[in-house]
């Protein structure tokens, strides 16, 4: 799809006049930074501080290495790194040369990996040695054969193997000074600069493109709707090969603020990080929070600059959101968003009541568009019912790369994106999700979504995380099967004693027939649920 069919000519305009879509890319915010204010901190994960002229120094290196190798504009290249400074470095030298890039989680594999890079036909790679252990070069050299159209493989943080011909990025990232021959290509606004895959909840990822205005945009919108200034700290343990890790980047240049990175979550370094930084804002998901929350000794921490914390992937518990404002003084902000619609859709405000809007979503963002309609069609519903979440607006996807039949369907007649999510308007005018349209249980004809008995299960006292998913059934077609993290080991809660606690409150056909227990559930880095893992993990039992 061309940005034309995305957005029709006469938003094009309207954007453009408005300066909403200002037609500038990375380089030149972090440009902008470096000439007003060179030695300011922008980013440190641990091990390496870095300040704006630091960051863009090490961004043109880079990019220069990459050049002199024979990757050029318009060549797919991906990055499989942890939350260092240096996939901070080598993705935005990405762009500098004209390039897309390619985020893939650290976590993925052989299998996940290869789809990516055949799917996109990616010319190049660049990776960390290893990482927890995994030797990831030695995974990229085993699919090597199969990928002829891979020219090149860059390493990070470890030597490359005798028989390899990979690149050692150090190297270029230890040179003393910048190279003085390496000039950006110039590169239109509207041109696909970075692709991402969805997170592959319900089915195989899809590669969703966007140009550097849909991509500054939602950064932009939640900055100024937040109120985000110079003198953040915005601490990131959400993987930066996620769209919002990304887009907390893109967030700290345009703040002109610091970037703290972890490199994995753990919840008592966070506390000490959180201390010792200053750090003011953190994007997470609940489950983020409640480990935070319910960390040891974690009362001993002082987290008094912590300002805003916003969660996302699937919504607080109100009993959560309480607790929450018992231990600090910050706003507890809930987002929702795809990586289509640019990640950043409705989000409550900080004037908000948080109990009062707790299990929603909030409001649009600035110059974004939300409807509730009909299941597959455009025709608005009555606020109050339930329907398709449907969104428009500046930062909508360019659509799913080679795939015309996902775009047709993803699209509605009138130009609107079609979530797959369901949702309400409650009376206040704020958004609440209700579920997924594939999440969806058939009980014997009775349908209902699992989160709204999923938002029940959270106040229960021994409950730390729920799920419930439908298990094949040869006489309902489905059946209830509720999976449970408990709070403690010692006092699961039984069937029956969940049944009951439900039973007065919810019909009786989306009560849970069977209950199974997990020291985890099968989380994507955003919070959401992996429904068809769970279901898996529960019938190899």
């Amino acid at each position: 799809m061309n940005i034309e069919q995305v957005f029709g000519p006469d938003n094009i305009r309207f954007y453009r006049e408005k300066r909403i879509w200002a037609d500038e890319t990375f380089a030149d915010l972090l440009h902008k930074l470096v000439k007003s204010d060179p030695e300011r901190e922008a980013i440190t994960d641990g091990r390496t501080r870095l300040t704006y002229r630091e960051l863009d120094d090490g961004i043109n290196k880079v990019a220069a290495l990459l050049r002199r190798h024979g990757l050029d504009k318009g060549d797919f290249i991906a990055v499989q790194i942890p939350n260092w400074i240096e996939f901070v470095l080598i993705y935005f030298a990405i762009e500098r040369i004209g390039a897309i890039g390619i985020p893939i989680s650290v976590d993925f594999r052989s299998r996940e990996v290869e789809y990516v890079l055949r799917t996109a036909n990616c010319r190049g790679l660049i990776c960390c040695r290893s990482f927890k252990n995994f030797d990831h070069l030695e995974m990229i050299n085993k699919l090597r054969p199969s990928l002829p159209h891979l020219t090149f493989i860059g390493v990070v943080r470890g030597s490359r193997d005798g028989n390899s011909d990979a690149v050692e990025i150090d190297e270029a990232l230890s040179a003393t000074s910048s190279p003085n021959d390496f000039v950006p290509v110039a590169t239109n606004p509207d041109d696909i600069m970075r692709m991402m895959f969805t997170s592959g909840t319900t089915g195989n990822p899809k590669g969703v493109t966007h140009n550097h205005n849909t991509s500054l945009w939602p950064a932009r919108m939640l900055n100024k709707d937040m109120d985000l200034g110079s003198d953040e700290v915005m601490l990131l343990y959400l993987p930066l090969a996620l769209n919002w890790g990304y887009l907390t980047v893109l967030q700290t240049v345009m703040a002109g603020c610091r970037l703290v990175l972890m490199e994995n979550f753990d919840a008592r370094k966070a506390l000490e990080i959180i201390e010792t930084e200053k750090v003011t804002y953190i994007p997470t998901a609940p489950a983020a929070i409640v480990a935070l929350l319910n960390a040891p000794n974690q009362e001993k921490y002082d987290l008094s600059s912590l300002r805003t914390v916003i969660t996302g992937g699937t919504s607080c518990p109100v009993e959560l959101v309480r607790k929450f404002q018992r231990r600090l003084d910050g706003n507890l902000i809930e987002l929702y968003g795809m990586l289509e619609c640019g990640g950043y859709h409705t989000y409550t405000r900080r004037e908000d009541d948080p109990e009062s809007v707790a299990g929603s979503v909030g409001k649009p963002g600035t110059e974004m568009k939300l409807r509730i309609c009909s299941t597959g069609g455009s025709t608005p519903v009555t606020d109050g019912e339930v329907g398709e979440i449907q969104s428009a607006g500046p930062s909508i996807q360019l659509g799913y790369f080679g795939d015309e039949d996902a775009n047709a369907k993803s699209y509605t007649d009138d130009g609107w994106f079609r979530s797959g999510d369901l949702g309400m308007i409650d009376p206040d005018g704020n958004l609440r999700i209700v579920g997924r349209l594939k999440e969806m249980i058939n009980r014997g004809g009775k349908k209902y979504y699992p989160r709204e008995v999923e938002e029940i299960l959270y106040t229960h006292p021994k409950i730390l995380h729920a799920a419930i998913i439908g298990l094949p059934d040869e006489r309902l077609g489905e059946s209830n099967c509720l999976c449970v993290v408990a709070k403690n080991d010692q006092q699961k809660p039984t069937l029956k004693e969940l049944v009951d606690f439900l039973k007065d409150t919810i019909a009786t056909y989306k009560l849970p027939e069977r209950l199974e227990f997990f020291d985890e559930l099968p989380f994507t880095p955003t919070g959401k649920i992996q429904r068809h893992v769970l279901m898996e993990l529960v019938q190899s039992r």
